[in-house]
């Protein structure tokens, strides 16, 4: 029996931190092992706001490196760059002229990226989740890993793919692109902010010391860690809603020292702050220490790096061109199919 297929991946823009470790990459690694997985570096996405060519491809190629250093393997996994595939801009295109503009000015994550650019906002962060949907559906996903904040550009990619392709140019019982389910992972899949327990973890924070990137060294995660926000209460809990970092900390604990959130709240239950932030210093270095140490050998190895982007874009171009050339048919361009 066919293993279900899943596809995700991660923009090349700026370093990947616990957030997107703990939250996606680390569960990536245990669907490997019961999925077809394909995971991109979706660098046509980090285009779409102001960006630095000179960083672009060296962003890209870390990111890729952490992909495999976290435990993705090129054995089990494809890995690719988005980019080096063409289906992903060729089939945004045809669903770009199937997709209602009122679809896309409902998105919420572009209302709230255009009120910080003004008038500097791109065609490409408007219709990027249409680009997000090509990459979804080229690949025949049965699953998309995705997080509350995501989902709508997931309903979005369904609702393209059934409202506006199948149901005008394929049949019941012969669609021309399959319909996408979610797959929500409750666990660690918000890693909030160092120093705002109600924001997401996120590359975009203007503040370094929001976040914990993979690549810090020890002495900068235990500085970072040091001056993270806090409350004056003497003892850590879950589930507080008037004690937000508390919970993220306590959280992040967890996951990274690999205990149960009933052991790590049991632990902490009596325990201030002094004595809690060395503890989750001392399990965040342990935790990255592997990590760190796999991408330095990677680094040291680009030709090992290269060798497995190019097998990976082998493998996707041609799932991803068989895709293409369906819906190319379906859309009757001559010589398609």
């Amino acid at each position: 029996m066919a293993r279900a297929r899943v596809l995700s991946g991660v923009q090349p823009t700026g370093a990947l931190h616990l957030g997107n470790w703990l939250g996606a990459i680390r569960n990536w690694v245990n669907l490997q092992e019961s999925h077809d997985t394909f995971f991109c570096v979706v660098d046509l996405h980090a285009i779409t706001v102001p960006h630095d060519p000179a960083r672009l491809a060296a962003d890209t190629r870390s990111t890729a490196a952490l992909y495999l250093a976290c435990g993705i393997d090129p054995a089990k996994a494809t890995v690719f760059v988005q980019s080096q595939v063409a289906a992903h801009s060729e089939l945004c295109w045809l669903l770009n002229c199937v997709t209602p503009l009122n679809w896309l000015e409902r998105m919420i994550q572009f209302k709230e990226k255009a009120l910080k650019q003004g008038d500097n906002v791109s065609v490409g962060l408007l219709d990027y989740p249409v680009l997000m949907a090509a990459d979804i559906l080229l690949y025949d996903a049965d699953l998309v890993p995705v997080g509350e904040d995501q989902k709508q550009h997931l309903e979005l990619a369904r609702d393209i793919a059934q409202q506006r392709i199948n149901s005008r140019f394929g049949t019941e019982e012969a669609p021309i692109l399959k319909v996408p389910e979610p797959m929500i992972l409750k666990e660690g899949a918000r890693v909030m902010s160092l120093t705002d327990g109600r924001s997401k973890m996120s590359k975009s924070d203007p503040n370094e010391g929001s976040r914990i990137n993979l690549l810090d060294p020890p002495e900068l995660i235990t500085k970072k860690i040091k001056r993270a926000k806090t409350d004056p209460l003497m003892g850590l809990e879950f589930g507080n809603p008037e004690r937000p970092e508390t919970d993220n900390l306590l959280g992040l604990y967890a996951l990274l020292s690999g205990q149960a959130r009933e052991v790590v709240a049991s632990e902490c239950a009596e325990m201030g702050w002094g004595r809690f932030k060395p503890l989750l210093a001392e399990a965040a270095v342990a935790a990255l220490q592997p990590l760190q140490e796999r991408y330095a050998e990677l680094a040291a190895d680009p030709a090992e790096l290269d060798r497995v982007l190019a097998n990976g874009r082998q493998r996707a171009s041609a799932v991803a061109e068989a895709t293409l050339a369906r819906t190319k048919a379906a859309l009757g361009f001559l010589g398609a199919g």
